[in-house]
């Protein structure tokens, strides 16, 4: 017992000094926020545990030094004057700020063998913040809102989108930006219509074509792609979605018989063992042996399958109605198998085995339509369409 209790505690020094390490090597390479965020989450654990001393003197180092850092990175941002580095002086400032926010709940962390408390340069960011702040939301408006009125591609209103949305989280209902962040989006989607086309001697049933067109219950999350079954006279589309049907297939209705005949020996009561005489043989307490006695039963098995089978094929291709271009086409296709199997029997239903006698409580059942065939094939198809649709990428 003392031996495991000896062997866990070298074990728990040995990983609580590997932790110290990486976070001194973390602190050597400059990666301070490392650093600083293994130390908290030590200290957090109890600032007061003696093993946890290292990480107080880490974490002392590791701040001032990233605070030094940023700050410099800052004032070299600030004299390159440049609009587009707004973004990194407003989140250095931030990160500054969270930095502090994280440590000051710990203090006061004493350092026991220098005898003093550690020591945080804490600094009051927040006008600097809301500067940065408010330059960063106007550079964001004027470069998406030129963005907007000057662009010719799509990825234009997509970024212009990027930088309003940006925009309206930083700075919640800043000027008109909420509605040229809607303009930018609805300019920037890919516009696709969506068309059925049926080139088989087949009636695709109308309730399959209204589920394979039901967008909603694809689960789609692109936001740049609007599908659209029911195209819209005012909008110019970019692209054309065909959902072709090729071929449909349908067997003619079967029903295959098989004939066996089927024995099985079974019990049929029992007779008293005889000795040669004639005479009951008797076991050691006087009672007679008693031997099972087999019989012989056997039946005529029928058995039928019904068997029908439809197979639908076609492919998805999508168009590029600008440059009317083919962009890419997809297979697709699907079958469904209608399968039933019933029995009858003409003899003495014992002789059957345990696996046949549900069937012969069967019976012949009608064969699908046609029509309910293909709508059955079709429930394969949408898993494929949806694929299809969520992989497409247009740009």
């Amino acid at each position: 017992m003392k031996k495991a209790i000896l062997s866990l505690v070298l074990f728990v020094l040995i990983v609580a000094c590997g932790g110290v390490k990486k976070t001194q090597e973390a602190l050597n390479s400059g990666n301070y926020y490392r650093a600083i965020n293994t130390s908290i989450r030590n200290l957090a654990d109890n600032k007061t545990k003696k093993s946890n001393q290292p990480y107080i003197q880490l974490l002392e180092e590791a701040f001032n030094k990233n605070t030094q850092r940023e700050l410099d990175h800052i004032s070299f941002l600030q004299k390159e004057g440049n609009p587009a580095n707004y973004d990194a002086i407003y989140n250095n400032y931030t990160q500054l700020k969270q930095a502090q926010e994280r440590i000051r709940p710990l203090l006061p962390l004493y350092l026991v063998e220098e005898g003093r408390d550690a020591n945080f340069s804490f600094n009051n960011y927040d006008n600097e913040i809301l500067v940065a702040k408010e330059n960063l939301s106007n550079y964001l408006y004027d470069n998406a809102s030129i963005l907007l009125q000057n662009a010719t591609f799509k990825e234009d209103y997509r970024n212009a989108y990027r930088d309003f949305a940006y925009l309206n989280e930083l700075s919640p209902g800043y000027l008109d930006a909420k509605i040229k962040m809607e303009e930018a989006l609805s300019k920037g989607q890919d516009y696709v219509k969506v068309q059925v086309v049926n080139e088989t001697e087949q009636i695709v049933p109308s309730r399959l074509e209204e589920e394979l067109l039901n967008f909603n219950t694809y689960g789609l999350d692109d936001q740049w792609t609007q599908y659209h079954t029911n195209p819209i006279s005012d909008i110019t589309y970019d692209y054309e979605m065909q959902v072709a049907f090729r071929a449909i297939n349908i067997s003619p209705e079967q029903v295959q018989e098989k004939q066996v005949i089927k024995e099985k020996q079974i019990k049929d009561g029992y007779e008293v063992l005889l000795d040669d005489n004639g005479r009951a043989i008797k076991d050691s307490l006087g009672n007679e042996i008693k031997i099972d006695r087999f019989r012989t039963v056997s039946c005529n098995y029928y058995e039928f399958t019904q068997l029908k089978t439809a197979q639908v094929s076609g492919n998805v291709s999508y168009v590029d109605l600008r440059r009317q271009q083919q962009v890419n086409t997809y297979p697709l296709s699907s079958e469904f198998i209608f399968e039933h199997v019933y029995a009858h029997y003409n003899g003495d239903k014992r002789a059957l085995d345990a696996n046949l006698v549900p069937l012969v409580n069967q019976v012949a059942v009608p064969f699908p339509t046609n029509e309910q065939m293909v709508y059955d094939a079709g429930e394969d198809l949408k898993l494929k369409l949806k694929d299809i649709v969520v992989r497409q990428r247009f740009r």
